[in-house]
């Protein structure tokens, strides 16, 4: 059985977790018919959770704070009371994006809220149909109680001007884990401008699964990022994508290879790209704009 503090639990583990009494099982499949699909069919007893609605704010301008923003402390912290869940909680989540759409983000601001148990499903929605387990389409309500006991985010996050001193700092790394075409700048399908932050290097988060969809092994992982950080620490390296929702795949990734401390830049490429600061194209080190 996996350590309940790890930030993975094998899909096979799963139903043995949702018969226990502390469990609270969450469903974090987003976009404009992700309920609809929650509703279709979920694991049991989970409850869904909306990225734009639950996870994130409404920003009034993306330049400032990207598409994605961390939302109001004390909002989530209702929120987390609203669905059940208390510091003894077991908290299991998944998507339908093997951890990459919301579940690896609902993963990290739990864990930046101070909570312990906190699991993703390897190989989300899809390990849990291939496991046998059966699909649920009963709502269930939560039983809630009073907000999470905390008041700051625990986990390290960049702003974009700490972000602009790292990329051009060599005792830093900064890792854009969004696609190599979008890092390229051959094309950006979500955001207005093609490209990246000049200094950054590109490890898309999808070469953290194997061909099952399954993260790749602790000991892959930590091979594969330590030779990425080289001498650096862990304080030292600043994990971004579009929005701040896919970076915490890799967050994830690096924390089941033992490597933590790793900051988030919650505005990610939706900020830096709307802001007028320099963008790199290509492999190399030349800007556009």
């Amino acid at each position: 059985m996996t350590e309940t503090n790890t930030p993975l639990i094998p899909a096979n583990e799963l139903q043995d977790v949702l018969n226990k009494k502390n469990a609270v099982i969450i469903d974090a499949r987003s976009g404009p018919d992700a309920y609809a699909r929650y509703q279709a069919g979920h694991a049991a007893g989970a409850i869904h959770v909306d990225l734009d609605r639950d996870l994130s704010e409404k920003p009034e301008n993306a330049a400032v704070g990207g598409r994605h923003p961390l939302p109001d402390v004390k909002k989530f912290a209702a929120l987390l009371g609203r669905l059940g869940i208390t510091p003894s909680s077991h908290v299991i989540v998944y998507d339908d994006k093997n951890g990459a759409n919301a579940a690896a983000r609902f993963w990290w601001m739990l864990k930046a809220a101070g909570h312990e148990r906190v699991q993703v499903v390897d190989g989300g929605l899809d390990g849990i149909i291939r496991q046998g387990i059966r699909l649920d389409n009963a709502v269930p309500v939560p039983t809630a109680s009073s907000p999470y006991p905390f008041d700051a985010w625990k986990r390290p996050v960049a702003d974009i001007n700490k972000v602009a001193d790292a990329a051009a700092d060599p005792n830093y790394l900064v890792i854009d884990v969004r696609e190599a075409y979008r890092y390229l700048g051959e094309r950006e399908p979500i955001d207005l401008t093609a490209g990246h932050i000049p200094g950054a290097v590109n490890i898309p988060y999808i070469d953290n699964l194997d061909k099952d969809g399954n993260f790749r092994s602790s000991a892959e992982l930590a091979s594969k990022y330590k030779a990425a950080m080289e001498e650096r620490k862990p304080q030292q390296v600043i994990v971004h994508c579009g929005s701040g929702v896919t970076a915490c795949h890799t967050l994830l990734a690096l924390e089941h290879a033992g490597i933590k401390g790793a900051q988030l830049y919650v505005g990610s490429w939706s900020e830096w790209s709307r802001t007028g600061r320099p963008i790199a194209t290509g492999s190399g080190s030349g800007l556009t704009g």
